[in-house]
Formats: structure tokens, sequence, C-alpha cells
């Protein structure tokens, strides 16, 4: 597997050089200044590819092209957002970068409600803690009806867990929940929000389902003829938040996808960490299923609790297993004669960049590191034993 790094671009605080030491040879990253829906310029794609080539790096994944809320639901100017996708889809082809990442999912990008979880080693990690979450939904964002989503059980939890909250903390959860997190579309007021909400909550499962095979039959003939590979990333997490409709959270999710549009363009993101936060994924049964549609791959672990709160794991020690995952993907490149690129996904928050300013949560210089030097010894001892 290619070994790659995201990067958020010339204002990143880990620079070029500094990810030519870690030993990655490709960079994933995006046109992050670029509005959401508008175009990527030929000009400006190139100019970010040879800043990264200057490096001696391979602008390897786009992570990601977003996709417009009004793409989802088809709605307001979906179909100007439509062919602007399809442009800088044309533009990437022709600048050679030829992958791309992208979500589907509505309202919130990826979801986290601690972002510094303690580690009985003090290093922090990010968490998904389902009471927490609860407390927000019903209680400080006062969603309408969500009170139905919820056990009893678990609503008084969240009750008794949000009194014990001070202002500062409640005010702590709810930036970390809408304010967006690093890589995401963007972020939200409470206001806002519930406005989002409604409006996917009404389209509902099989609505957003249908919305997103349409998007993919208007671009996957420009994505063939461009020779782009699209890989859709996983909900993440893989379940319902806010009661909003998800719609890539499982294998069957995936084949889906896959039948919907019979492009050999219309590939997967396998996000070990997105779909692993689900007991009943099969991680290395999926790897084996797609071996030929698998373009891109995000390598973390995670330790899943009952309720459905999970924190993220050492690399090779949580409750995905890795080494058997590695070991299908290594097949999966000899079945398919392609190479996958893979990044080191997220990483725990280590020694002296702990407290410092600037470092994005899930994307610590020293915590990826140390992940990426644990993958590829995986990586490099199974290829041994070829």
């Amino acid at each position: 597997m290619k070994e790659t790094w995201r990067w958020f671009g010339p204002n990143d605080s880990i620079t070029l050089d500094m990810i030519v030491q870690t030993g990655a040879s490709g960079i994933v990253t995006a046109m992050h200044e670029v509005p959401t829906g508008e175009c990527w310029t030929y000009e400006s794609i190139v100019d970010r590819k040879k800043l990264i080539e200057a490096s001696g790096l391979e602008w390897t994944v786009v992570e990601s092209v977003p996709v417009h809320n009004d793409i989802k639901t088809r709605t307001g100017d979906f179909k100007r957002y439509i062919e602007n996708y399809n442009q800088t889809l044309i533009n990437l082809g022709k600048a050679g970068v030829d992958t791309v990442c992208y979500n589907f999912m509505p309202v919130v990008d990826w979801t986290r409600t601690n972002l510094n979880y303690k580690l009985p080693n003090k290093s922090f990690a990010l968490r998904f803690e389902m009471t927490d979450f609860v407390a927000y939904d019903v209680f400080v964002l006062n969603r309408k009806n969500a009170r139905n989503d919820y056990k009893p059980e678990v609503i008084a939890k969240a009750k008794t867990r949000l009194n014990n909250m001070n202002a500062k903390e409640v005010e702590e959860l709810e930036k970390n929940i809408i304010a967006g997190l690093p890589g995401g579309e963007g972020s939200y007021s409470r206001e806002s929000i519930l406005i989002a909400i409604n409006e996917f909550i009404e389209l509902g499962t099989e609505g957003l389902r249908q919305n997103l095979f349409s998007f993919l039959e208007e671009i996957m003939p420009t994505a063939e003829s461009a020779g782009i590979k699209m890989c859709i990333h996983p909900d993440d997490p893989p379940f319902s938040l806010f009661g909003l409709p998800r719609v890539v959270s499982t294998q069957s999710d995936a084949q889906a996808i896959i039948d919907a549009v019979p492009s050999s363009s219309n590939g997967l993101t396998l996000c070990a960490g997105s779909y692993g936060a689900r007991g009943d994924n099969d991680l290395v049964c999926m790897a084996n299923a797609f071996a030929e549609r698998i373009y891109f791959v995000h390598l973390r672990n995670v330790i899943r609790e009952v309720d459905g709160s999970f924190f993220e794991s050492e690399h090779l020690c949580g409750d995905n297993d890795m080494v058997g995952l590695i070991q299908a993907l290594l097949k999966a490149e000899t079945t398919s004669g392609n190479s996958i690129p893979m990044r080191p996904d997220h990483g725990h928050l280590l020694a002296d960049e702990i407290g410092a300013e600037g470092v994005k949560p899930g994307y610590s210089y020293q915590g990826r590191m140390k992940g990426l030097a644990e993958l590829r010894g995986v990586m490099h001892a199974l290829e041994q034993l070829k």
C-alpha cells in the first residue's frame, strides 16, 4: 500500500518537509480555501500540485471535494453545484490527480463529543460519548421529537450528566458537535442546524439514498472520461445522529452504492475507524468483498462500548482486527493489480504537543507518525510472509 499523509494546505502547522520525515510518499489534501460547491480551477490545482511535488511528495488523493447540501437534498442551486463538481473533476484529471474521496453525510460531518479524552498513559484521544450527545440533542439543542429516538433510561442518564456539567463544559460540548472538525464542511449555529436537520429528516433515508444515486449518475460519466476514481467515505459515526438519515454505514449500504451505478470509477474509501465503530461491520469481510473497488483506505482503530460510545484507540490495539484487515487489503492489491493509498487516520495527542496551539483534533504530528510506523511494520511483516 502507498503510505500517505493528510495535509491541510500551506497554512497547516505540519509542513511538507515534516511529512517527508515521516516516511510517507503521498499527500492527501484539498483546496480547503474554496467554498463548498464552487469550482476548483485548473490553475489553482496545478499550483498546489507543484508545491507538493517540490518537496519530493506526490498529491495522491483529494480529500475531499465536498458535496453541497443542496445536492444532497436536490433543492436550491443543486444543478449549478453539480456542474461545478463535474468541472472540478475535469480539472483534477487534467492536472493528473486521479483519486477523490468524498462523503454524503447530511448536516454534520465526522462527529465527536470529546476531543481530549485522557487515556491511562496520559495521552489524549478523540471520543464519541453517547450520553453526552443525547444530553446535547434533547436538553440543549432541544430538537423536536428528539426524545423519541432514545430509550427512557438513556434520556434519564443524559439529564443527570447535563446537570453535572457547568456552563463552560456545555459550551465546549456544543462547539465540538456543531462547530465543525478538521476537514469538515463548516459550522452551524444552534438555530441553523435545527433548520438543516429538519430538512433532511423530512427527506428520509430512502430519499437521501436516491439523491446519492442521482448524484453518482450525474458525475460518473465525467469521472470516467477524466480518469478519476471516486471513493465515498462512510458515515462517521455509522449510525443516525439528530434523527438524520444515514446511507453509508454498513456493508449492505456500500454494496447498494456499487450496484446503483456500475462504473469502474464508482468506488469506496474503507475507513476502518468509521465502519469499525459498528460491531456488525466485519472489516476483513468488507475488504474481501470490495477488493476491486477499494480505492483509498483510512487505518485507525476504536474501542466500542455497549451504548454506542467509542474512543479512538492505539492503531493496533482496538476492537478491529487491523492485522487481518491489512492482510486482506494486500490481497486486494494483488487481485486488482493496483496499489491502494492508505493514511494513518487520526492519532493520539502525545508529549510536547499536549496543550500546544495549532494542533488539529485527531491530526497531531507525533500521534500519526507513531501510528504510521506501527502500520508500516505490519505491512512489511505481512509482505515478507507472502
